[in-house]
């Protein structure tokens, strides 16, 4: 017998059949458990198109190069394992493909994992065409990789793995054995589709290796896939290890880069990285000794610090492995970095990480930057570095690489979708002109579509409702990501809190007042795939008990998996005073949104806070809004003050919180809380022209990084100075203050 499987799931009472001479189909996992144990090299075993329920396959045993064992669906993509599902390889030239995970997640730590158990890793073996579309744990925190390969020689190809939303390591490549070093394995053609930012470390969408085993060389190739909104956090890829080869990928929207976080002697090359400006979208960044960085593409990448286009780091000396090497005999060659923020070199220099690179040689790049600030940005010293042949177009530079030879030539874009400089002058400059682009088509399953963009508030239908609350209900009910509910004037009376569970815009009469009054103490629960735009509506909140922790919106105190937004625009909300501690937005603990966004609003009479963001308090990094931004908008007697956000920790992994407060007015704001404003930890700050009067001050505390936060052109009448701390920088607070005016009394 040479092959054994594990399952765990009823079966569906069916008789197996031969499809052909060495084909077994199988209808049910009691005949697949049959067949699986009698497996032998050159066998097909054949699942039946259709669900299969909480199946947990596991498949072994001894193929050969030229008869192997094989797993396949009946149709490529007929078979949808749902429910507690997973797949485990053990053995040599296995092959698995056609299957599709969906709507639901792995009752282990791995969706697909190259072994059967720790003494039977997968050899020689292969997943093919198969689907993991968001089959995520229910609890964001809670950890798992989709896929584990270990062992030897094997392939993952022309996968598509799209929509992790907790946790763990989309694909890792684990060397925590001796037989899983040194492994050869490749990654290639596969689709990595969109997955949100994570809002704490534990986001990358691959990874190969850990810092525990940072010494061991992997020989992993990684070539050919799309990384197509990878956004979960600063590292998209991880390598962790040595001898590894990331070569032809594109990346496409993806906030992060590509990290040589650990190991030495790895090689980066004719990747394509297309940021199309989007926030922090960034390309290569160097670590450790005898790396190759050649012939790279960056283009529209708005990243600075860690996610800079190009990133060249400061190390520790005599650092273990797993720490930050110095970075010791790198090639930086023909690479072209095109209408983007930041060049870091130095960058992460501090009192540990004194170790400025040497033996380096930069040369034969083109360059071009935008925006405010350095495009290349020197921290430390760069003198081991040998700058030649390069050529800048645009930026302002550095006084450290004050030299580095400009250039003006017009660009224009290829065949291939590149640009290149018309001056012959700078032909051996940059990539060069024969460059292979990946496309979309090339990754991935053709039988799978690739997901398009999230449904974009009132993008859906347009549904018109009659006065009356069951009218409302009903067509929140029923309404798909993308609708707008529009309501009559009226007053609208609720008496249960209202799920949302699709991304739905409410919006008010141009004819009239519209009221919403809730008896309950929360109007609208957010659930897993909610997102909410309010607008031209007034919300009462008089008619609400007086509960504890009452709030106009709120999280489920169920699981929240993926991403929410909230918007309020033209919006008014008063009386929120029956308790003591009366939210308009409130975040409890494993949610996070993408944005919060607050424009023309008014808020009165409103006991608690009006955005709180401050439930993940555990430090480990996390938080709970990733974009908050008020702009025009009224706040009186709010006891709570107006936003409350915590990060804590000292996490580098991610890049929010973002903060942006401008053009509104604060009066009788924070005396409940004493702040107006409690921002904990915020990356990214900006508060202008405000009017603070008769309020509690605003406490900034930074807490990691190198958070960037302005005050400017703020009047604060009646109303104490900022407070500013800072926990782990040794200097006065980096804020910058610009053009406040200060008067102690109202009317001066």
């Amino acid at each position: 017998m040479l092959g054994r499987l594990a399952l765990s799931a009823v079966a569906v009472v069916c008789v197996a059949h031969p499809v052909a001479a060495q084909d077994i189909l199988v209808s049910t996992q009691a005949q697949y458990e049959r067949a699986a144990d009698e497996v032998e090299a050159g066998n097909t075993i054949v699942l039946a198109d259709g669900e299969w329920r909480d199946f947990e396959i596991v498949i072994t045993g001894e193929g050969r190069a030229d008869a192997p064992i094989t797993l396949r669906a009946q149709t490529p993509g007929g078979v949808i394992l749902t429910g507690q599902s997973n797949l485990r390889i053990g053995g040599e030239h296995v092959v698995v493909s056609g299957l599709v995970f969906r709507d639901g997640y792995s009752p282990t730590g791995e969706v697909i994992s190259f072994r059967r158990d720790s003494d039977d890793l997968a050899r020689n073996s292969r997943v093919t065409e198969t689907v993991i579309d968001g089959f995520s744990k229910p609890n964001r925190t809670e950890t798992d990789y989709w896929v584990g390969i270990y062992g030897q020689n094997n392939r993952f190809d022309h996968n598509h793995l799209s929509g992790k939303t907790n946790a763990g390591v989309t694909l890792a490549v684990r060397l925590n054995t001796e037989e899983s070093r040194e492994n050869d394995h490749r990654i290639d053609h596969n689709y990595f589709g969109p997955r949100p930012n994570l809002g704490s470390n534990g986001g990358e969408t691959l990874r190969i290796g850990t810092s525990h085993y940072a010494q061991f060389a992997s020989n992993t190739t990684v070539e050919n896939n799309v990384f197509d909104r990878t956004s979960g956090e600063v590292e998209i890829i991880s390598s962790k290890s040595g001898g590894n080869t990331l070569r032809g990928n594109l990346f496409l929207r993806s906030r992060g880069g590509l990290t040589l976080r650990h190991g030495d002697g790895n090689l980066v090359e004719g990747n394509v990285f297309l940021g199309q400006g989007v926030d922090h979208t960034g390309g290569i960044r160097v670590i450790n000794q005898r790396q190759t960085v050649r012939g790279n593409y960056m283009e529209g990448l708005r990243g600075t610090g860690f996610a800079s286009a190009l990133t060249v780091m400061n190390g520790v000396p005599n650092s273990p492995a797993n720490r930050y090497v110095q970075v010791v005999d790198a090639e930086i060659e023909r690479n072209t970095i095109i209408d983007s923020t930041r060049i870091t070199l130095g960058a992460g220099a501090d009192e540990e990480r004194s170790a400025a690179p040497v033996d380096t040689s930069f040369a034969s790049n083109l360059m071009s930057g935008q925006g405010e600030g350095p495009f290349i940005r020197v921290d430390a010293d760069v003198s081991g570095i040998d700058f030649a042949n390069n050529a800048v177009l645009s930026g302002v530079l550095d006084d450290a690489v004050a030299d580095l030879p400009r250039a003006d030539s017009e660009m224009v874009r290829a065949a291939n979708g590149l640009l290149y400089p018309t001056d012959t002058a700078l032909a051996d400059i940059g990539v060069p002109r024969d460059m292979r682009v990946l496309q979309l088509s090339d990754v991935g399953i053709d039988w799978y579509p690739k997901p398009g963009e999230p449904a974009e508030f009132g993008s859906g239908q347009r549904i018109v409702v009659g006065e009356g609350a069951s009218a409302l209900l009903a067509a929140m009910a029923g309404a798909q990501d993308g609708d707008q509910i529009v309501l009559s004037p009226g007053t609208y009376e609720i008496d249960r809190t209202i799920p949302v569970a699709a991304r739905v815009a409410v919006s008010g009469s141009p004819d009239g007042e519209t009221v919403i009054t809730f008896a309950r103490p929360t109007l609208f629960e957010l659930q897993t795939g909610g997102g909410l735009r309010l607008s031209d509506l007034t919300i009462d909140g008089a008619a609400a008990p007086d509960s504890s922790a009452n709030a106009v919106i709120r999280t489920s105190t169920m699981p929240v998996s993926g991403n929410l937004a909230i918007e309020m625009d033209g919006v008014t909300v008063r009386n929120l005073d029956v308790n003591s501690d009366f939210d308009v937005i409130y975040f409890g603990a494993s949610t996070l949104a993408d944005s919060v966004r607050i424009i023309d609003s008014t808020f009165t009479d409103i006991s608690g806070t009006v955005v709180s963001a401050a439930s993940e308090a555990d430090d480990q990094g996390r938080y709970n809004v990733e974009y908050l931004d008020i702009e025009g908008s009224q706040f009186r007697n709010v006891r709570g003050g107006v936003a409350d956000v915590y990060r804590g920790g000292r996490d580098e992994s991610t890049f929010g919180p973002h903060v942006g407060i401008t053009g509104s007015s604060f009066v009788d704001v924070g005396e409940g809380s004493g702040a107006s404003l409690t921002l904990h930890g915020v990356q990214r700050t900006e508060i202008a022209r405000n009017r603070f009067e008769s309020s509690a001050p605003i406490a900034i505390t930074h807490t990691v990084g190198v958070p960037v936060t302005a005050l400017s052109n703020n009047d604060f009448v009646a109303t104490p100075e900022p407070l500013l701390t800072e926990m782990n920088y040794p200097g006065e607070p980096r804020v910058e203050m610009v053009d406040n005016t200060y008067a102690a009394e109202v009317g001066q």
